[in-house]
């Protein structure tokens, strides 16, 4: 099977995945749902909670906070888990995980396994990073990096499993993950209940490039703090 043909087959499947999550949103187990998969994309499943979130949202907007809230405290219960993962099981399922679900090719750097970050974010904050590779950059800013990357387009269950790996301080792990996913669901919910419709075509063109440049303020802030105190 070529390249492409792989790529795909996986589309296919992913494609299947996102509407049978969709169809929850029309049945009376819809919240049960979005608990059980926001539950889950933190640890293994590939498709974001996001899309049963909006759905939710459409069909009932005076409940958006409600979605919203459970949404973001089983996406964080979830992560938990990819984060135990990370710590006891990163050998045999964290990285099979990360390369067949998270699709991320491990690479070995200075004796150990590592994750090339993408390039719209090397490109975009440069050597304020502390590296290219994800584990280069835990070194340098820990749990911060729960906070950062659990806003960005990059898969979470990513995010919680090498957080894992790195021995991020756990009860900052939890604080962090929490903040990162409320803010976006949060988010996400409030402009569908202002919005409705509008709001959605916005939020899939548009939202994780807003993500991206708050984050890009959040870490030039950082940068320029550690310069005046330098």
């Amino acid at each position: 099977m070529t390249t492409e043909e792989v790529n795909v087959s996986r589309w296919a499947i992913h494609r299947r995945l996102y509407d049978w999550m969709l169809h929850w949103a029309d049945t009376r187990y819809g919240l049960l749902a979005l608990v059980l998969l926001s539950f889950a994309e933190s640890s293994f499943f590939p498709i974001p909670p996001d899309v049963l979130l909006v759905a939710l949202v459409l069909g009932n907007v005076k409940k958006w906070y409600r979605f919203a809230l459970f949404c973001t405290v089983a996406s964080v219960l979830g992560g938990l888990a990819g984060y135990g993962i990370g710590v006891f099981a990163w050998e045999t399922m964290g990285r099979w995980i990360v390369e067949n679900v998270a699709h991320m090719n491990l690479t070995a750097v200075n004796g150990r396994l590592d994750i090339a970050l993408p390039s719209y974010l090397t490109s975009t904050f440069g050597s304020s990073l502390g590296g290219e590779y994800l584990f280069a950059v835990y070194d340098r800013w820990n749990a911060w990096i729960v906070f950062v990357f659990g806003l960005t387009p990059l898969p979470y269950k990513l995010t919680t499993i090498t957080a894992g790996v790195a021995r991020v301080d756990l009860p900052v792990f939890i604080l962090t993950s929490f903040l990162a996913r409320a803010c976006r669901f949060f988010v996400v919910a409030w402009l569908l209940y202002e919005w409705g419709e509008p709001a959605k075509a916005f939020i899939d063109r548009y939202f994780n490039l807003l993500c991206i440049a708050f984050i890009v303020l959040l870490v030039g802030g950082f940068v320029a703090i550690s310069l005046l105190a330098g």
